[in-house]
């Protein structure tokens, strides 16, 4: 078979999209869409008129690196005690409704930070119009959360099931209601448990509406399967550019979902907070204890935000060429190694030292990546063009 291989000339170096060009939308403190960060978020399992239970899991919430938070409010009870949640948290809120819209127009008497409407069971657009009208009031945003499972019945008709053009023609019929009010602070979600479904309607979406976008799959299920199915769904949207707030949905305390989303962020390089390791599988070849290094590695780097590859290899098959590719890297076997920076050799080390040499070429690496910027040169990261990444 003869192959045109000058396919590969044209090719694009990097095969990671830019950011979906997204307007801005302040939610409290933070600006959401745009180049803003991709903000974390996650939601409280508490009855929210359990007002001490409910601050007491934002707060673990919080700690993990949350930043911002939803509370569901199905009851009266549980919008008289919106304030009190509010004022003892310092991440934003959003009040999540369903089925009855007087418990949206109660939520928005209180300090809210944005209101999370599913447009297919709020009872109609006369009762969504009175929510805009308030939330363009008070001048706060709103998320319309489109679901698959509970997606409008005409648009299920039409279609035969709920399809992702069946979710998208549901949120643009909301979003141009709300842009009717003169009301633009929108957020989207198109959330399905189903990942082809959740991938390919974020993807049609961002090819018709600039309004940032809340990504997730719901209802993944039970860790550590959901956490495989979250990422498996949101990466590929990542990847394209598309999404500004993400929620990572786990049976179970919510904490775990934080670290779940920084993860998944850090591996498609669209969020990166700290130092990445990388270490090749245990396998035949492996003649270094690489396990008890990367512990090392790990303990030692914690707390670390710089965004810096460090490889960690421990045969001699791939060992040289991807301890080249890392910022940092090590080639090792039979209880020595060489370590790279920027590609380079710059000394031998025996195992025993393996930890601390390594730690000392990050120390050395952090001082000239800030002493380059500093003096507007182009660094190695930066010519390589690696995937766009967005720190802190």
């Amino acid at each position: 078979m003869n192959r045109d291989l000058s396919l590969l000339q044209t090719a694009p170096l990097n095969p990671a999209k830019p950011r979906h060009r997204t307007r801005e939308v302040a939610v409290g403190g933070l600006v959401i869409g745009g180049d803003n960060p991709i903000r974390v978020q996650s939601m409280t399992t508490s009855d929210t008129f359990n007002v001490a239970e409910t601050v007491a899991q934002i707060k673990r919430l919080e700690e993990a690196g949350c930043e911002l938070v939803r509370v569901t409010v199905p009851k009266p009870e549980d919008a008289a005690t919106l304030t009190q949640v509010r004022e003892q948290i310092g991440i934003p809120l959003i009040c999540d409704i369903h089925f009855d819209y007087k418990m949206a127009l109660m939520a928005l008497d209180h300090p809210v930070d944005k209101i999370r409407i599913n447009p297919g069971n709020i009872g109609g657009y006369d009762r969504f119009r009175q929510i805009i009208r308030k939330a363009k009031d008070r001048g706060l945003p709103m998320r319309i959360g489109v679901n698959a499972g509970s997606l409008e019945r005409e648009l299920v008709e039409k279609y035969g099931y709920p399809c992702p053009p069946a979710m998208v023609e549901s949120a643009i019929r909301y979003i141009e209601i709300a842009e009717a009010e003169g009301y633009h602070q929108m957020i989207v979600s198109l959330k399905s448990s189903d990942v082809p479904t959740v991938v390919e309607a974020y993807r049609l979406y961002a090819q018709l509406c600039d309004y940032p976008t809340h990504i997730g799959v719901t209802e993944a299920g039970k860790p550590p399967y959901a956490v495989t199915k979250s990422a498996a769904g949101l990466a590929p949207i990542l990847l394209d550019g598309i999404g500004d707030t993400i929620r990572i949905s786990l049976l179970g305390d919510p904490v775990p979902e934080i670290y779940a989303a920084f993860d998944i962020l850090q591996a498609t390089q669209r969020r990166v907070r700290r130092p990445e390791l990388i270490a090749c599988p245990t396998c035949g070849r492996l003649a270094i204890d690489l396990e008890d290094i990367i512990a090392k590695l790990e303990k030692r780097l914690e707390g670390r935000t710089t965004a810096i590859k460090i490889s960690v290899l421990g045969c001699v098959v791939n060992g040289p060429g991807e301890a080249k590719e890392a910022d940092i890297g090590i080639a090792a076997g039979n209880g020595k190694g060489v370590i790279f920076r920027n590609g380079e050799i710059v000394r031998h080390v025996v195992e025993a030292e393996m930890v601390d040499a390594l730690l000392e070429e990050v120390d050395t690496w952090e001082r000239d990546q800030i002493a380059a910027k500093a003096d507007g040169k182009v660094t190695r990261r930066d010519a390589r063009k690696q995937l766009p990444m967005v720190r802190g």
